[in-house]
């Protein structure tokens, strides 16, 4: 028998989707059997689980070891996803395919298999499209997995009233997989509300969920849509479910529904959504503050900014660039993550992060100096203010720069200058006056002198 047709049934009953359950299921061979089988890395059919993929680097500086980004490591409930060097690894064997690293990496760098995103939005695009066409108004999306929420949809079909007519019911894999772009696609596309069924008492910590719904709360208040229109539903009773939607009364729509295609990767599919979010919902804002953890945002930099651009070596996003030709810092905020390894790489401490969604954002020019040129070729190579901070810092305090014009020569010339001069004139930096060597017996014979025990 295939090795997939033994581990679907498993997965779909949810006896994997848990964190107290990953000893639990280590105790049958048979499903350690099939686990150690089905999860071979080099095997495509990997993705009929549902696992996740994590294909690009973890946001860290390998040269410094210093870390930005650890939304996936901080919200892994079984603790499966590990760091590697400079990237993060996911031990297969221990996920239990939650979806939350997925739902909340910004970069799309961890990926969920099964559905992917894209397949998931069309999903949503067919759903309210279908209903609003055959005369449908404020649809209310109900996300929901097969194996508590569609057993409570039977329950309440078969024992009570059923679901009310404009609730859109929507399976999922796993509630936690749900993602930003989920729920700005879902009210671009229509709906007046959205409720996400959640068990009384989860399997894993949804945290990543709730935080998902604090930044998606922030867009829509900004966009003034009424901000109940989002929230969760945290039951095991069919009666209680029934109760919470035929009490609802949502709000009006979007005025203009959405219909884009969704294409792309997950962050470009997130900021689609965003962006169409606000077209349909014909909102003036322009910025929107949005809560710390945001996968959207700027960076402010403060006066203390020496143009070192540590910052633009460890943006891996791009979001932060140079010019070649003149000390520049530049960014990108629609390519900015927050992942926060500029500010952690910053040697002054001047860099902070402003989380914000802003739908009129455009490359600018975050901090600009004078270049110094070299007094010899006159090609730019430094910061003027840099430069000449070092040479009042130098220029008659340091023994090798006292009374040595020449060698402060050297600091105002290029790299490629300075070493024409110092081998052309065969002059030595280092050469005399220097000051007498001291060994212990002439600090002894001048304590001596001074008359100190």
């Amino acid at each position: 028998m295939p090795v997939k047709e033994v581990l679907l049934p498993l997965h779909r009953r949810g006896e994997l989707a848990g964190n107290q359950t990953r000893h639990d299921f280590a105790k049958d061979r048979c499903v350690v059997f099939g686990l150690a089988l089905a999860f071979d890395p080099l095997d495509p059919q990997i993705c009929q689980l549902g696992a996740q993929h994590c294909q690009r680097p973890l946001m860290q500086k390998a040269s410094s070891r210093i870390v930005g980004c650890h939304r996936c490591l901080d919200l892994c409930p079984t603790s499966a996803i590990t760091p590697n060097g400079d990237h993060v690894l996911i031990d297969e064997k221990i996920c239990a395919g939650c979806g939350q690293c997925a739902a909340a990496c910004p970069t799309g760098a961890a990926s969920y298999a099964l559905p992917p995103v894209d397949a998931l939005l069309c999903k949503l695009r067919t759903l309210l499209t279908v209903y609003r066409e055959a005369g449908g108004t404020t649809p209310v999306l109900l996300l929901h997995d097969e194996a508590h929420g569609g057993a409570l949809i039977d329950a309440l079909a078969r024992h009570g009233d059923g679901l009310p007519a404009h609730v859109l019911p929507l399976a999922v894999n796993e509630v936690t997989q749900i993602g930003l772009e989920c729920i700005a696609a879902a009210f671009a596309y229509g709906a007046a509300a959205v409720r996400v069924l959640l068990r009384a008492k989860p399997r894993h910590d949804p945290a990543g969920l709730y935080q998902t719904v604090e930044v998606a709360e922030a867009i829509l208040a900004g966009l003034g849509l009424d901000g109940t229109c989002l929230a969760t539903i945290e039951t095991d009773d069919p009666f209680a479910l029934g109760d919470a939607l035929w009490s609802l009364t949502p709000g009006a729509a979007v005025q203009r529904p959405a219909t884009f295609e969704p294409l792309g990767g997950p962050r470009d599919l997130l900021r689609l959504a965003v962006r169409e979010l606000h077209r349909a919902a014909s909102a003036t804002a322009e910025t929107i503050a949005l809560p710390a953890g945001a996968p959207f945002g700027a960076v402010a930099v403060g006066d203390g900014c020496t143009l070192c651009l540590s910052c633009v070596s460890a943006c891996p996003t791009g979001a932060l660039s140079d010019d070649p030709d003149r000390p520049v810092l530049r960014f990108t905020e629609d390519a900015c993550v927050q992942c926060g390894l500029c500010k952690a790489t910053c040697p002054e401490k001047v860099i902070t992060l402003v989380p914000r969604l802003s739908f009129a954002a455009t490359a600018r020019v975050l901090r600009e100096e004078e270049p110094f040129r070299c007094i010899r070729c006159g090609k730019p190579f430094g910061v003027k203010s840099t430069i000449e901070r070092v040479l009042g810092k130098l220029e008659d305090r340091h023994w090798m720069y006292q009374s040595a014009p020449q060698r402060l020569d050297l600091i105002k010339m290029c790299e490629d200058c300075r070493v024409i001069v110092v081998a052309q004139e065969s002059f030595d930096p280092h050469a005399p006056p220097r000051p007498k060597l001291r060994t212990t017996n002439d600090y002894l014979r001048e304590r001596e002198t001074k008359g100190e025990t």
